[in-house]
């Protein structure tokens, strides 16, 4: 942690206790333990209050669909050209000719025209 190996924090203490002195000592290291306890408790209580405000299901939900990297355009274009896109129930789109009728417009025009015929 902070780059200390155990050799720099057993060098850090014994600074500390000639700095100090061995009759403050116990009074700062109790002040420590103080503070580690409050920042702990801080912690929880945060993550007590993320939990409450999300909900119990939080920890259920797909954190991957959330993912923004999933958006990468080129990833998107690959899927939905290879047809493994998550919206495969959606009608695919046609292309069509210029000024060509669509089907829904040639069904219209049919049903018009069948009409005309037998009057």
């Amino acid at each position: 942690m902070f780059g200390f190996s155990f050799e720099k924090t057993i060098l850090l203490c014994v600074i500390a206790v000639f700095i100090i002195g061995p009759e403050r000592l116990p009074y700062y290291a109790a002040q420590l333990a103080r503070y580690a306890k409050a920042l702990r408790d801080f912690a929880e209580g945060a993550n007590a209050q993320v939990r409450d405000d999300l909900g119990l299901d939080h920890e259920e939900m797909n954190w991957k669909k959330l993912d923004p990297r999933q958006y990468d355009p080129r990833r998107i274009i690959r899927d939905a050209l290879s047809g493994d896109a998550a919206g495969d129930d959606v009608a695919p789109v046609t292309a069509h000719r210029a000024g060509a009728p669509t089907d829904q417009e040639s069904a219209v025009r049919e049903s018009q025209g069948s009409g005309r015929e037998r009057r």
